[in-house]
């Protein structure tokens, strides 16, 4: 028994301002290649069945081309190994929050899929010898939570979840995706062949048989951190999940990079002038391996006074901008100006997130409240207000 595990492709993602020649923003092109490549080795492997968790679209309203792409990956998946369940459970980003907003999910029924986008959905396969409880992000929220318990007499016993393990980040949440569910270690704990988890956007395996696949792209607010946990960890880039039951052997099936996204080393100013720190970036650039054209990219430059960086050569950091999809100058300012303007540590400026984060983390809390949860859920309704700034917008 072989299944193919994806998560979180985020069809309709989009950033930067760069058009393709078509006039669609080309990050969103990008995320939508990267989702066809990951199709494209599930079929060269055809396993026994194939598992979407959550987070098909990046938002509840997807583009046109998003959903025209998607019905298109699924019709090939359906056409090609006729007789795999395909499943698909709705994330986070997939599930519309008041009730009169329709789910987009519907239309994959038509096509064979076995979705799950509202709540839980036992599904059993007895050709297969198959039994899969789909528990999409809406479900996790229903009181009680639904029993997450294998049932049935089939041998392969398969839970699918969308949501935050218990001590995922640890201390640092600059890689937490806000408005996704927590798990307990109760929600995990069953007696199960395997779990396909969505949500974190980097593979990692929780515990033997839980795993994340991680995403297909680089979709998330900060994918520099993204960058550094797969470095940490030895991975190359995205891909997808084969397992084989009943061992639970998990293999990594990686997919080539639509695009190039670059950390480049920081760099310290020190006591340097404009015109030296212009010589430092200059060699950073262009000692870029198959240089910086058409890549994600982003330099950090710690310990640069405001005056030095008006005095920057703009002219060429403007050219270095055109060339690349994205250049991000991430200029930071010395040490001391840092903590004379209170903004948090040392040469590191706030996000929004931060900001909130830090605030909350100071209010007074009633007695059994956990703060952690507090701040986490207080991140979550700051993203869910920008998601749905953007999508009134569009």
């Amino acid at each position: 028994m072989r299944i193919a595990h994806l998560a979180d492709p985020h069809l309709g993602f989009r950033q930067y301002a760069r058009l393709n020649a078509r006039g669609h923003n080309q990050r969103e092109v990008d995320v939508g290649t990267a989702f066809g490549r990951a199709i494209d080795g599930v079929l060269a492997e055809r396993p026994d069945a194939v598992i979407v968790a959550g987070d098909l679209f990046h938002a509840v309203r997807p583009t046109n081309s998003a959903i025209l792409q998607a019905f298109r990956e699924f019709a090939r998946l359906r056409a090609a190994l006729p007789d795999a369940p395909i499943l698909l459970i709705a994330g986070n980003h997939d599930t519309p929050r008041s009730s009169d907003t329709v789910s987009i999910f519907g239309l994959f029924h038509d096509l064979g899929v076995h979705v799950a986008h509202q709540g839980a959905r036992r599904f059993s396969f007895p050709e297969l010898d198959l039994a899969v409880l789909a528990v999409p992000h809406q479900a996790l929220f229903e009181q009680p939570r639904p029993a997450l318990e294998p049932a049935g007499p089939e041998q392969h016993q398969v839970l699918i979840l969308h949501g935050e393990t218990p001590g995922l980040f640890g201390h640092d949440r600059a890689l937490a995706e806000p408005g996704g569910a927590f798990l307990s270690e109760a929600d995990l704990g069953g007696a199960w062949s395997y779990v396909a988890l969505g949500h974190y956007h980097v593979q990692h395996e929780v515990r033997p048989r839980v795993w994340y696949a991680g995403a297909l792209d680089y979709v998330s607010p900060d994918p520099w951190s993204e960058l550094r946990e797969e470095h940490t960890r030895g991975l190359h880039g995205k891909g997808w999940l084969m397992v084989d039951l009943p061992e639970a052997r998990v293999t990594r099936h990686a997919i080539e990079a639509p695009r190039r996204v670059l950390d480049l080393r920081p760099l310290d100013a020190g006591e340097l002038s404009a015109a030296e720190l212009d010589r430092l970036l200059a060699e950073a650039i262009e000692a870029v391996p198959g240089g910086i054209e058409d890549a994600v990219v982003r330099q950090v430059v710690r310990g640069v006074p405001r005056a030095v960086a008006r005095e920057l050569d703009h002219t060429t950091i403007r050219q270095w901008k055109a060339r690349a999809l994205h250049l991000h100058l991430d200029l930071r300012r010395p040490e001391r100006a840092a903590r004379e303007v209170g903004m948090g540590a040392p040469g590191e400026r706030q996000t929004l997130a931060d900001t909130v984060a830090g605030f909350l983390r100071g209010r007074a809390l009633p007695g059994g409240v956990d703060r952690e949860q507090f701040v986490a859920e207080g991140i979550a309704v700051l993203a869910e207000v920008e998601r749905d700034a953007l999508e009134g917008g569009g």
